[in-house]
């Protein structure tokens, strides 16, 4: 094997590992956006009930 094919096997392996780290954490992020969105709803629905069982 050549030096020329080793560094361009390890220059795609590098580039596949950031890809796949870097779609993870796209997702990761995704997810805790949806979450959080989810929590702010809960909240909302859980004071518009306290609001109603008051009046």
């Amino acid at each position: 094997m050549t030096v020329i094919f080793q560094r361009a096997t390890a220059v795609m392996a590098v580039l596949v590992a950031v890809t796949l780290s870097l779609s993870s954490c796209g997702n990761t992020i995704r997810g805790i956006g949806n979450d959080l969105g989810n929590a702010v709803d809960a909240t909302q629905d859980a004071g518009r009930s306290v609001a109603n069982s008051v009046r």
